[in-house]
């Protein structure tokens, strides 16, 4: 696994080191406008706490932790009138996935046809 890095981009971001386009926010959970939108709809959604990916997340992460993130994923979601027409959700873990960030994110995308989740390029 790898360490977390309290230097990251996202740990800056929450100690208000960078600044950032809020959506929302509670108190165990942010979600902010990702500053290189591959969609029209493109927020990060983050836990506050320091985890480097889903699987730590799951495993370390409080009840309250897991049920608020969840819970702002949906929130941010019907705020910006994405149920209807339907978004995605996606986690990077680690190098073959190409997670940039060694803090958990969800990637919230939606306001368009997104297409195939994945190319069908053989390895």
């Amino acid at each position: 696994m790898i360490p977390y890095d309290e230097n990251n981009v996202f740990a800056k971001i929450l100690r208000g080191e960078i600044p950032c386009n809020v959506i929302d926010e509670n108190d165990e959970a942010l979600a902010f406008a990702d500053v290189n939108p591959q969609a029209p709809n493109h927020v990060l959604i983050i836990p506050k706490g320091a985890y480097v990916s889903f699987a730590d997340f799951s495993e370390r992460a409080t009840s309250t932790e897991i049920v608020k993130l969840v819970k702002l994923i949906g929130k941010v979601a019907r705020e910006l009138g994405l149920q209807e027409s339907g978004y995605r959700l996606l986690a990077n873990h680690g190098e073959d996935a190409h997670q940039e960030v060694p803090h958990f994110h969800v990637h919230l995308c939606g306001g368009r046809p997104l297409g195939a989740l994945l190319s069908a390029r053989t390895p």
